[in-house]
């Protein structure tokens, strides 16, 4: 054959920050390692890698042996690696500033460990807006990849994209080259001799074409059903023999031998994107549910294939609007972010400041962020470690200005747009907890940080409808454990799923305020088939700031209607010096003093897991009164608390006046990569009462919240090791 083509094949490997370590070790086991034990001996091929900074930094402490060989195929010029940012944040969502650190410093980590001089990176999740060009080139980047659907997008046609392109933004150049939708759908899932027929067909009609795959190396061994295919019946191996034994005009090489070696096709602007998938998962649910009616109307009648160039999906940014909880994520991490950044333009130097910055760059990882075909935001353990980094990184920029948490004691009370949503948040903060209250948002908490032990109690999820519902409710008919992708399967991983699909009017937050009837039941709340009737879960609150040397309060207060009865409901939150106990009072005035009223406080706290003897509820004296996800229904009590022995933290509730408190789990119907499943996300506490007024119409009463992480400092101290952080597993 006269005509020849470069294949690039490039596997990005990733595991977020967070995975249980038993995650990672599965895969190295399924997939890493396999697949280098079948590559070696092929001297012919030459490859590229891309790995996450959070698993090259696992894979170098647990499997050195690993990374060894890595540098040497490194040192043959067998292996190039690509870079990219350190731990794999979704790059449109961070500053300029972080994008080119992340970047900078995991070029410098490779290149010490493993010689590599990184001239490539990988885009996480494809997800591309043309300003990153300019910060790729300042990162010191030569090219990247993207999908075939990224070109397509910009108007490009399959037979223009067998080659790479150049691209620029601010007079800064970079190339891409576009990835193969179609060698995504055949590797590993079709013989290897189709995708050797799909490349032959190219090379025919193109002298000098580029074709790149690039995708998850986990589909080579971790995916469901992979290891097997791929090893064990040799899928690997026959494809690797298809390359060699067409090795007289298909020749396996690298991106930066391909882009030496031949010329760019042209110029291309690309529009905001990422890989189709994504984008359709970006929409709302119920657009998402339309998008898909559409393209099966349109397959049936065989238009869908020409029209799919012109039809895109969502925004990857509105993952921000679609789970709020990301967007919190994501303010949080950006208030960190700043608050560095404003140290480092001082001219400030230190190491505890380059510790705080690798540890929000942890906090950047981008798995919890959004949610497709894995858990992605729905998976409590991910959550939590993103708040894990975050928090420890703001206490070591406390540390560093005098004010860690073993520092003497300090609070503090601010008011700014801390949640990015166009309205006033309030702060409140000791050396010991940090809240923040949304007063525009019925006043609740919708963070707590628990600072010694790095946990956030509110890093909680509600549940919301997903497309994807649909095949839940339908039940398990059209299960199926084929090798087909990832995104067509459908495998329930519990039976009953379809009773748990529930959905929530309101965030599952802390001090949300409920108005009932009178006779409301347990099972009622539980499943939201109650009457609210106030107005107060989410209605506007205003709010004062009272400040004093050792004592800040909040007071926020809205008038509204109980029933279509005017009151007011004033809440106050005060956070002492040194604090670790929220105080919060409440007033209701304005009731009619000839009827009964039903009032309840909801508080949820996140990352304290169910189904587990050492995280338990007791009444104050340490003595389980069952595990933390079961419903129970007290009556006449006047304290509550939760305890996980794990992470080392009792939760003490305690009222003012005797009150019934019912508890129930929140847990959402999810998807993941092994199927449908039901994922505990909070545990509701939720003191009620049917109340009365006196004769000037109100009602009071006080409640107390204490965080104690006694357990957790005293194995600190008896290990003499800085305090253990936990995930919430």
């Amino acid at each position: 054959m006269s005509s020849s083509l470069r294949l690039l094949l490039i596997l990005h490997n990733h595991q977020p920050i967070g995975n249980f370590d038993g995650v990672f070790e599965q895969a190295y086991q399924d997939s890493y390692l396999p697949f280098l034990d079948v590559f070696e001996p092929y001297e012919s091929l030459r490859i590229a890698l891309h790995t996450s900074g959070s698993l090259m930094e696992w894979l170098d402490a647990n499997h050195p042996e690993y990374v060894n060989r890595l540098a040497a195929l490194v040192a043959a010029g067998r292996l190039e690696i690509i870079g990219g940012a350190y731990y794999e944040p979704i790059l449109t969502m961070i500053p300029p500033r972080d994008r080119v650190g992340q970047i900078t410093s995991y070029t410098k980590w490779l290149n010490q460990r493993l010689g590599a001089d990184v001239q490539g990176m990988w885009m996480p999740e494809r997800v591309w807006e043309q300003s990153l060009t300019s910060d790729l080139a300042t990162a010191g980047i030569r090219y990247t990849v993207l999908d075939d659907f990224h070109f397509k997008n910009a108007g490009w046609s399959e037979d223009q994209l067998h080659g790479y392109y150049t691209t620029e933004n601010e007079g800064k150049l970079l190339s891409v080259l576009p990835g193969s939708e179609r060698l995504r759908y055949t590797i590993p899932f079709a013989e290897p001799h189709e995708t050797i027929d799909y490349l032959r067909g190219i090379a025919e009609a193109q002298s000098n074409a580029i074709v790149a795959f690039g995708d998850d190396g986990e589909k080579l061994g971790t995916w469901p059903d992979t290891h097997t295919h791929v090893y064990e019946n040799g899928w690997l191996r026959r494809f690797f023999d298809a390359l060699v034994e067409n090795g007289d005009w298909l020749h396996v090489t690298t991106p930066s031998e391909a882009l030496a070696s031949v010329a760019p096709l042209g110029k291309i602007y690309i529009p905001e994107a990422s890989y189709r998938e994504m984008t359709e998962w970006s929409l709302p649910a119920k657009q998402q549910e339309r998008f898909e009616e559409v393209k099966h109307q349109y397959a049936g009648e065989n238009l869908w294939e020409p029209v799919t160039p012109f039809v895109r999906g969502g925004f990857w940014r509105n993952f921000k609007v679609k789970y709020p909880e990301t967007d919190e994520m994501y303010s949080r991490m950006m208030m960190v972010s700043q608050r560095l950044e404003e140290l480092r333009e001082a001219g400030e130097q230190s190491p505890l400041l380059d510790e705080a910055q690798t540890e929000l760059y942890r906090g950047q990882c981008n798995c919890s962020y959004w949610h497709g075909a894995f858990g992605g935001v729905y998976l409590p353990h991910l959550r939590n470690a993103i708040y894990q980094h975050l928090i420890a990184a703001e206490n070591l920029l406390d540390e560093y200005q005098g004010r860690g948490v073993e520092a003497e004691g300090w609070v503090e009370l601010d008011a700014a747009d801390y949640n990015l949503d166009g309205r006033q948040e309030i702060r409140l903060a000791s050396n010991r907890l940090v809240a923040l209250a949304a007063p525009a948002r019925g006043g609740s908490l919708y963070e707590l940080d628990v600072r010694s032990i790095c946990h956030n109690l509110l890093a909680t999820l509600a549940r919301r409808p997903e497309a994807y519902h649909r095949k839940v409710l339908a039940g398990p008919t059209e299960n199926n454990s084929d090798m087909s992708s990832i995104h067509d399967r459908v495998v329930f991983k519990q039976e009953g799923l379809d009773k748990e699909v529930v959905y929530d009017s309101y965030l599952r937050k802390s001090l949300v305020d409920h108005f009932f009837d009178l006779d409301v039941s347990l099972d009622a709340i539980t499943t939201g088939e109650y009457r609210e009737q106030g107005d107060f879960v989410s209605g506007q609150f205003d709010a004062k700031l009272r400040r004093s040397p050792d004592r800040m309060q909040l007071m926020m207060s809205r008038d509204g209607h109980v029933d279509g009865s005017p009151i007011r409901l004033t809440k106050g939150i005060t956070l002492e010096k040194g604090g670790s106990e929220l105080e919060v009072a409440y007033l209701i005035e304005g009731l009619p003093n000839d009827q009964p009223f039903h009032f309840g406080v909801e508080f949820n706290f996140a990352g304290l897991p169910a189904g587990a003897d050492d995280r338990y509820f007791h009444q104050g004296d340490g003595q389980s009164i069952g595990q933390l996800g079961e419903r129970l229904d007290r009556m006449d009590i006047e304290r509550l608390h939760l305890t996980d022995e794990w992470l080392g933290i009792d939760c003490g509730l305690s009222v003012d006046r005797p009150t019934s408190i019912w508890t129930f789990p929140v847990a959402t119907v999810s998807q993941s990569e092994g199927g449908f499943e039901l994922v505990h996300q909070s545990v509701v506490l939720l003191p009620h009462w049917i109340l009365q007024a006196d004769e000037q119409g109100r009602w009071s009463v006080k409640i107390r919240l204490s965080i104690d992480t006694s357990m957790a400092e005293e194995r600190r101290n008896e290990s003499k090791e800085p305090l253990a952080v936990g995930s919430g597993q």
